[in-house]
């Protein structure tokens, strides 16, 4: 047999059908793709970091594994952000790992997944790559959640695991607090509220986990300036966070990914800062785009912008033959049709980018 033979003989064909996730190459001019923190790329604040860094990482044992209980990063996760001391803390490189460790420990077999769509690949990828069931559940056309179709799916499916993603990616909204309520109570398993933007939307679950025996908070540094140092994590009981954690790696986030972590939210006010003005500018593009004739704007709470245009692709090549760089997710879902996401940059960038737009569009 050939190489093509074996493989189609040795790979599951659900794994073979799937996509992998796109990264797109380096990029040299003003990237508005991926919701990172481009206030970090140069300034005074960042100089300040990197010196911080250097000496933290010289000094670090680089060449001893790593504690995985990371104490040190728990303590100041728990300080900046508020965790409370009965929740338990569970660390993973970035969000993807805490998604492959929930799909392993609660779907690998055969489980259920439910997760609202268009959403975050990931979660349907991590799931069939444990040979677990995938579920998606069409939002409405305007992208609000269509909840009777949702707890239709609950009662008829029985989820072991539902995602929902708090303000959601890639449209950018929230769902109603009493929907999602209606969604855990319904929930014969575990519903996990991604909170990837909750910087930008300002509005968390976390106080009222507590009130809920099968919600877990996941969370991410990537948006809020530490897209490069890789770190994710998940809060809930320590039942959960123990169960959880039987199938993390044994030395899962590395020496360097740690005190990184520890130096980069030693400035989070600054980066809290930045936040600020990424709410700032996505205000701003919102009010720019409807301005534009055959241009959508969806209402967003996160650190991007979604809008439809009369020809998405063109759109996105002529920006792109500017030196911008966005995300093209036509093709990504049928309610996606023609439609761009627009991550927040600086001012400056922003500005470039309403330039641009108005040159192509007007």
């Amino acid at each position: 047999m050939n190489s093509t033979e074996i493989i189609a003989a040795t790979i599951r064909p659900e794994v073979r059908a799937l996509k992998a996730y796109p990264v797109t190459p380096p990029w040299l001019g003003i990237k508005l793709e991926l919701m990172e923190d481009a206030h970090l790329d140069a300034g005074p604040s960042t100089a300040l970091m990197r010196k911080e860094l250097a000496e933290r990482i010289a000094a670090s044992a680089f060449n001893r594994y790593p504690d995985p209980s990371a104490p040190a990063l728990k303590a100041k996760l728990r300080e900046k952000l508020g965790i409370k001391p009965q929740h338990d803390i569970l660390i993973g490189t970035g969000s993807d790992e805490i998604i492959t460790m929930l799909s392993q420990a609660i779907l690998a077999g055969g489980g259920t997944v439910l997760s609202l769509e268009p959403s975050f690949i990931v979660f349907k990828n991590a799931a069939l790559a444990v040979a677990g069931r995938y579920v998606g559940v069409s939002l409405n056309a305007d992208f609000t959640l269509d909840l009777e179709a949702t707890l239709a799916a609950i009662a008829r499916e029985k989820p072991k695991l539902i995602w929902i993603v708090y303000p959601n990616n890639p449209t950018g909204n929230l769902y109603p607090d009493a929907a999602i309520e209606q969604i855990i109570r319904a929930a014969p398993g575990l519903v996990v509220i991604d909170e990837a933007y909750e910087a930008f939307a300002q509005r968390s679950w976390l106080p009222r986990i507590d009130e809920f025996p099968n919600v877990l908070i996941m969370r991410t540094l990537s948006k809020i300036g530490l897209a490069g140092v890789r770190l994710g994590y998940i809060i809930g009981a320590p039942e959960w966070i123990g169960e959880i954690n039987k199938v993390r790696g044994p030395f899962n986030v590395g020496v360097l990914q740690q005190v990184a972590a520890e130096v980069l939210l030693d400035h989070y006010d600054e980066l809290q800062r930045h936040a600020t003005l990424m709410i700032e500018q996505r205000e701003r593009l919102l009010v720019e785009l409807a301005k534009l004739p055959g241009v959508t704007p969806f209402p967003s709470l996160a650190n991007f912008v979604l809008a439809r245009f009369s020809d998405a692709g063109a759109v996105f090549e002529a920006l792109k033959s500017r030196g911008i760089l966005v995300r093209n997710l036509s093709a990504s879902h049928p309610l996606m049709a023609n439609t761009l996401r627009i991550s927040m940059g600086t001012t400056a960038q922003m500005d470039a980018l309403i330039v641009a737009l108005k040159e192509i569009i007007l």
